[in-house]
């Protein structure tokens, strides 16, 4: 086993810091945010920080990198208030990927994919067809994160969508039969597999 100190870490090559620092912290969650400006210009961006913040009230999180350049998700949440959580999976990993490139503001990203919006419920932010799980969300409020310049967004989860066959009697969602995916570093894609739910952990 290899072992690298804070001096190795500040010595790494820019890419290679990034690559590493990214994957050592396991598996992250991959959903697509999905938002849309006042001018109705639509957006779908990758994100691998979302994570649940508690179920009652039902919140989540995620973190935002510097607005040191536009950040187009961050405007239409801040301008409108509401966005949509899309689960990436097998059909679309590829597509998803291609949403992290940088585009201008006035060229969405459904356009430059095969992605496809969806609106439900008159939610003003677009879901992404086809996703196995979705999310409609509300802004709540963001921290600044001091030590790096990024931004935690926090928000309400005010609808979800799942479907049925990945709905189970107890609420659980098995994210297996929906090949929801999970990524591993920036861009390592992969297909989780169910060996075992547990029962709740009490002391021996």
């Amino acid at each position: 086993m290899q072992h690298f100190n804070l001096e190795d870490i500040k010595a790494f090559s820019k890419i290679y810091r990034l690559n590493m620092i990214n994957s050592v912290t396991g598996y992250k969650s991959a959903n697509m945010i999905g938002t849309k400006s006042n001018s109705g210009k639509e957006n779908v961006a990758i994100f691998s920080s979302i994570t649940h913040l508690g179920s009652d009230p039902a919140l989540l999180h995620f973190t935002l990198r510097p607005n040191t350049v536009p950040r187009d998700t961050y405007k239409n949440i801040k301008e409108n208030k509401v966005f949509t959580v899309n689960h990436v999976s097998m059909p679309n990993f590829e597509e998803a990927h291609h949403t992290s490139a940088k585009y201008d503001e006035d060229i969405s990203e459904f356009d430059q994919t095969q992605l496809e919006p969806e609106y439900k419920l008159n939610w003003y932010a677009p879901f992404v067809m086809g996703s196995p799980v979705a999310l409609g969300c509300r802004y709540l409020n963001e921290y600044d994160i001091v030590e790096n310049g990024c931004v935690l967004i926090v928000a309400a989860i005010e609808h979800i969508f799942v479907e049925d066959k990945l709905l189970q009697k107890d609420g659980w969602v098995k994210l297996e039969s929906g090949e929801v995916v999970a990524i591993n570093g920036l861009d390592g894609y992969a297909l989780p597999q169910l060996q075992k739910r547990l029962e709740y952990a009490r002391t021996k």
